[in-house]
């Protein structure tokens, strides 16, 4: 009986904390939602190692479950822990400041946003559920700090449904284009101080019940730009976690600003909870060669999510 509990209670940490290595479980609901909060999961099965440690000085028969339950702890630990520990640092390549924050449609404090924006002068800012009804209120407050924007929809559209870019006068001649054909039209900007690197500011649907299926696919589309063949950073709401094998395959050749700084466990979303707590699906990814020399998150009232802040070096 002890071997069988063992063997019961091992498979359910392990479909719990690891779905993901398990056929891919985690592309599926309910997997898919529940991967997101992987550490706070990890947290409590080290928890319970812990105690079932205890429980067998006094009863050695129940070692296979403290065992089993370690297994899957160590495992779980070594995918997350390492976006806790920061890479070198870059030391050359022309800087790139990205802001990104999704205004939960259109309802973010703009006046905070703009006072973040003139804080942080940021050279290219991704804002998604953001179209042309936020971006003309956002618009009149940046302008004469040198900013244009881009909607990728129109004012006849609520802001749930688009994205909107705002590009420093700094960055020179930028061209903007809207990529069609999903839910949320992206705006990709390349030329001016970009030069060959494409700058996407991006959202993805959440796994929510109904879309699992279109926001397996607004991932997997993100394979265009990070195994293109020129440079990209890929910057706003992503809906998904590092710990999602579908984000990790569609970004297989990017690299992840947050984790390369070792803020790769800070909560983004939703702002109300804790930073140790709530998942990380607010991105900002650039291609080989491109890496991040600070990374920040910051609390702007209105909106559900954080906004992020990094510099990023660009060869």
């Amino acid at each position: 009986m002890r071997w069988l509990a063992a063997l019961l209670l091992t498979a359910l940490a392990a479909v719990a904390v690891v779905p993901d290595l398990l056929f891919g479980m985690d592309r599926f609901p309910p997997f898919a939602q529940t991967i997101a909060f992987r550490t706070p999961m990890l947290v409590a099965l080290v928890v319970a190692v812990v105690f079932f440690g205890v429980l067998t000085v006094f009863r050695r028969g129940l070692w296979p479950i403290t065992a089993g339950l370690a297994v899957v702890a160590v495992v779980g630990a070594g995918l997350v822990l390492p976006r806790a520990v920061a890479d070198t640092p870059p030391t050359s390549g022309a800087p790139l400041k990205v802001l990104a924050l999704n205004v939960f449609e259109g309802e973010a404090d703009v006046d905070t946003l703009a006072a973040l924006i003139r804080t942080e002068a940021p050279d290219i800012v991704s804002i998604p559920e953001s179209g042309g009804r936020f971006a003309g209120r956002l618009d009149p407050l940046i302008a004469p700090l040198g900013y244009r924007t881009v909607a990728s929809v129109s004012e006849r559209r609520q802001d749930v449904a688009g994205v909107t870019l705002a590009v420093s006068e700094r960055m020179g001649e930028v061209q903007t284009q809207i990529g069609r054909g999903q839910p949320f039209p992206y705006v990709e900007a390349t030329g001016g101080a970009l030069g060959d690197t494409r700058f996407v500011a991006y959202h993805s649907v959440a796994p929510t019940r109904g879309s699992v299926d279109e926001w397996r696919t607004d991932l997997d589309r993100l394979r265009q730009w990070c195994q293109g063949p020129t440079p990209a950073v890929l910057a706003g709401d992503f809906n998904a976690t590092l710990d999602h094998s579908v984000l990790r395959e569609g970004t297989a050749g990017c690299g992840d600003a947050a984790a390369q700084t070792g803020n790769g466990l800070v909560g983004t979303w939703p702002n109300w909870a804790p930073r140790w707590l709530g998942p990380q699906i607010d991105h900002v990814f650039g291609t080989d060669g491109i890496a991040a020399e600070s990374f920040d998150v910051v609390d702007v009232p209105g909106t559900d999510h954080r906004a992020i802040v990094t510099t990023l070096r660009i060869p």
